[in-house]
């Protein structure tokens, strides 16, 4: 694969539901779009509007009514070991120390004991928790089980990541600290990702792409040329203030 084919290609997409009075409604309607090698492509827009759909469709976990998702010129079926998921909620297994979890993907891959663990400690010393690996989750904080899941996802190598709002539940200051880990980690293997936010600032400071959804359609689909590392600062210069305008026009809040 070039760099100009797409890794990820979402064609004509559509997905139906049913309200609960019985009425059909679409959460998305003919989406399409492509993702490249190594993009940093935000989904961004608010709650009830279609970007967790989207991801979930992409991920394998949804079906849809009309239209045809591609990974590598390969139709998605359903889940693969080419897409690795971050969700919402940690998806730490509580019965399991901290580096078997960031092995756990490895196991089912039936990696040998020893180069599983060797994996994980790996990546557990990439975002700094290389002193809990024998810790059980429910020793951690919310932000170290984060960094957890980045790690798992990470040490399984897929070459596509889907990420689901991961640090939405957590506090300023952590949820800084791991937009940097994230980008720092993706800055170091070239992994392509869609990450789904719903927060502005947050997709200003992540991506290189922005795809605003909106009532199930795309409405914005923009590079994001500001300079890199990114911060309040950059944000905070007339490029980076006319785009944020303009993304807070696009999800309805200006």
């Amino acid at each position: 694969m070039t760099p100009q084919e797409a890794i990820l290609s979402v064609n004509e997409v559509g997905v139906r539901f049913v309200r609960t009075d019985g009425t059909p409604a679409e959460a998305l309607r003919s989406v399409s779009f492509k993702v490249f090698p190594g993009e940093f492509v935000c989904i961004l827009g608010r709650s009830g509007h279609g970007k967790t759909t989207l991801l979930n469709v992409v991920a394998g976990l949804l079906r849809v009514h009309r239209g045809e998702v591609r990974v590598m010129d390969r139709p998605v079926r359903g889940p693969g070991a080419d897409r690795g998921v971050i969700f919402q909620q940690d998806a730490v297994f509580p019965w399991m120390r901290v580096e078997e979890n960031v092995a756990f993907g490895l196991r089912v891959r039936r990696f040998s004991k020893r180069e599983r663990l060797r994996i994980a400690r790996e990546h557990l010393a990439l975002v700094d928790l290389t002193s809990v690996g024998r810790a059980w989750p429910r020793e951690l904080s919310g932000g170290m089980r984060a960094r957890v899941a980045i790690a798992s996802v990470f040490a399984n190598d897929p070459p596509i990541l889907l990420a689901d709002e991961p640090f939405g539940s957590l506090d300023y200051v952590t949820r800084r600290q791991l937009q940097m880990v994230l980008h720092d980690l993706w800055r170091q293997t070239a992994k392509t990702v869609l990450f789904v936010t719903h927060d502005v600032d947050e997709a200003l400071m992540l991506g290189t792409r922005v795809i605003v959804v909106k009532n199930g359609n795309i409405v914005e689909d923009r590079a994001i040329n500001l300079p890199t590392p990114r911060t309040d600062d950059v944000i905070a210069t007339p490029p980076g203030l006319a785009l944020k305008h303009l993304l807070l026009r696009q999800i309805g809040l200006e």
